[in-house]
C-alpha cells in the first residue's frame, strides 16, 4: 500500500551534518527522514525557494525532456529500502501508457517538486525504516524520529514549506 507524503522540510543532520529531506504522511503524523547528498540536496532547495538558475539545472533539463515528449510524471514512489539505501520509482504516462523508471529517491523528489505530481512511500518502507538498525541504532533512530516529529517550521529554517 502507497502512503501519500509531502515533503516537510530539508534540514542539515547534527549528528552527520548530512542533508535530511523529511517526508510526512498528509494524512497523519508518520515522517520519513532520508539523508541525501549535498548536490541533491541542493537540487531539491533551488526548487523549495524557486530559485532561478541562468541555465537549466540536470532536473529542470528532465522536466523540459518530458513535456517536449509529451510525457507526464503520475507519482513518484519511494518503494524500497535495502541495506539502508532507499530505492525509488518514478511513474510517467504518455499516450496512455505507464512506464517506471529506477531512481534515487533525492532524484525522483527534485522532479516531483518541479512537476508538482504526487509523492508516495510504500507502506513496507516506513515500517522497515522504523525496524532496521541494532538495539544501540534504535534508540538512536527513535530519539532522532521523536527529535524531528516535534520540530516547528522555525527548527526547519529557511527550507520549511
Amino acid at each position: 500500500m502507497e502512503i501519500e507524503m509531502k515533503i516537510r522540510g530539508l534540514m542539515m543532520d547534527p549528528v552527520t551534518n548530512m542533508p535530511i529531506v523529511i517526508l510526512k504522511d498528509v494524512n497523519g503524523n508518520t515522517i520519513l527522514p532520508i539523508w541525501v547528498g549535498v548536490f541533491e540536496a541542493n537540487a531539491i532547495a533551488l526548487e523549495i525557494e524557486k530559485v532561478s538558475t541562468p541555465r537549466p539545472m540536470t532536473h529542470d533539463l528532465i522536466k523540459n525532456l518530458l513535456m517536449g515528449l509529451e510525457t507526464g510524471v503520475r507519482k513518484v514512489v519511494v518503494n524500497e529500502l535495502k541495506d539502508d539505501t532507499f530505492y525509488a520509482l518514478i511513474w510517467l504516462e504518455r499516450n496512455g501508457e505507464l512506464i517506471s523508471i529506477d531512481s534515487r529517491p533525492s532524484d525522483a523528489l527534485a522532479l516531483a517538486l518541479r512537476l508538482d505530481c504526487p509523492i508516495y512511500v510504500e507502506e513496507t518502507v516506513l515500517k522497515t525504516s522504523k525496524a532496521t538498525g541494532s538495539a544501540s541504532d534504535k534508540v538512536t533512530s527513535e530519539e532522532l524520529r521523536r527529535w524531528l516529529e516535534n520540530l516547528n517550521d522555525e527548527d526547519l529554517g529557511r527550507y520549511k514549506m
